[in-house]
């Protein structure tokens, strides 16, 4: 089910600087959260598993049973909202898996995407959500007013831009030692400036679901780009610095606001 992959020499040099021993594979087929049979044969590749288990208060009662069945001691890896490429620390040494939809995209944009994985790897953030909000997940659940998918979007989507905040400093400084993969960075957040800044009046029309606008707005801020009200709030050092209890209070503010 997995192959080594080759690597482009701008990535073979990320990999060396930030997460050297990282194992790099492609999934012959697409995936969302692999069960344990198919998520052991990562053990191919790694030294060990050390599947990662999470305490189960720190879910709702209403919590999707993908992610009930990733909190558990089950060995599972990756969730919804992951993206075509995923990485983790359930294996030793950590493993990156490219999935098969990356296929048709431009090279530099799947090598941009290959980096920005080994350098989260190096940042050492949670593999999930779950253990970025940990036991504060139930306040995130009650501050937004939504079904429990939309909630694990949001969520999703506040812990994406709080990495973003982190990884795009790295990326910024990469002008020298990495100009191709800087160029990628760029040129996605371009492409990326447009849809953002029309959120607001699209969420107004009705066009684009809230949760949908928090991902795109959140997927964003790794790349720099200005953001609109009331996503803008969360683009600041003080989301980066107070992480979950930020987000929490983020969400209740603006779904207040919306109410109103």
């Amino acid at each position: 089910m997995f192959t080594a992959r080759d690597l482009s020499s701008p990535v073979e040099a990320v990999r060396d600087e930030y997460a050297p021993n990282a194992r790099i594979v492609d999934c012959e087929r697409d995936f969302e959260t692999l069960p344990p049979a198919q998520a052991e044969e990562l053990g191919l590749f790694a030294d060990a598993l050390e599947p990662a288990s999470y305490p189960a208060d720190w879910l709702p009662a209403d919590a999707p049973k993908l992610l009930a069945r990733y909190a558990s001691s089950d060995f599972t890896v990756g969730m919804p909202g992951d993206g075509s490429v995923v990485w983790t620390r359930q294996t030793d040494p950590p493993t990156v898996i490219v999935k098969p939809r990356v296929e048709g995209s431009p090279e530099s944009f799947v090598d941009f995407l290959l980096a920005e994985a080994l350098v989260e790897l190096d940042l050492e953030v949670p593999e999930h959500f779950i253990g970025f909000f940990e036991e504060t997940y139930p306040d995130l659940n009650r501050a937004v007013p939504l079904d429990s998918n939309g909630t694990y979007q949001v969520a999703a989507a506040l812990y994406d831009g709080w990495v973003g905040l982190q990884t795009r400093e790295v990326f910024a400084d990469w002008h020298g030692d990495h100009p191709e993969l800087a160029d990628a960075w760029q040129d996605a957040g371009t492409r990326l400036e447009d849809r953002v800044s029309g959120l607001p009046r699209a969420v107004a029309r009705g066009e684009t679901e809230f949760a949908d606008a928090t991902e795109l707005s959140c997927a964003a801020i790794k790349h720099a780009i200005e953001l609109p009200a009331p996503f803008a709030a969360l683009d600041t050092d003080a989301y980066r610095d107070h992480g979950p209890e930020y987000a929490i209070r983020w969400a209740e503010k603006t779904f207040d606001s919306l109410a109103d």
